[in-house]
């Protein structure tokens, strides 16, 4: 389980943040006068939420090499939303956050599954979200 944990925050969510500098806000974010979602908004939210849930699950099973709410941060900064957007993405982690606190208070065998189920569905978008829209 260490295992897929460091691989995921070490390729994954590293990587759809360092792309998302590398490409910046013009290709990801296209603003209007009627802020339109971009495509990708759906993805933003659910991975938005894994992050929110890593970072609620993580430290209760001592894995705290990677700042998760800080890697959300850092995707927020770089994708450049509007502000209902950032909104919708900032309460995505909340929500994340939310669902797993209400059940976690220790690291059980539950747990770890839930870190490792999250890790490969944010691994998932990550890639996708990277080979769909990023130039």
């Amino acid at each position: 389980m260490t295992a897929i944990f460091e691989f995921f925050s070490s390729k994954s969510i590293r990587a759809i943040v360092a792309t998302l500098a590398f490409c910046g806000p013009v290709t990801l974010a296209a603003p209007s006068a009627w802020a339109i979602d971009p495509p990708y908004q759906g993805q933003m939210e659910r991975l938005s939420e894994i992050l929110g849930s890593l970072y609620m699950l993580a430290p209760l099973c001592r894995q705290t090499d990677i700042d998760w709410r800080e890697q959300m941060a850092d995707l927020i900064t770089l994708d450049e939303p509007e502000p209902d957007r950032r909104a919708r993405l900032a309460g995505a982690f909340n929500a994340g956050y939310e669902a797993y606190a209400r059940f976690y208070r220790t690291c059980t065998p539950s747990a770890e599954m839930a870190i490792e189920r999250l890790l490969r569905e944010g691994e998932i978008l990550s890639r996708d979200i990277h080979s769909r829209y990023a130039e």
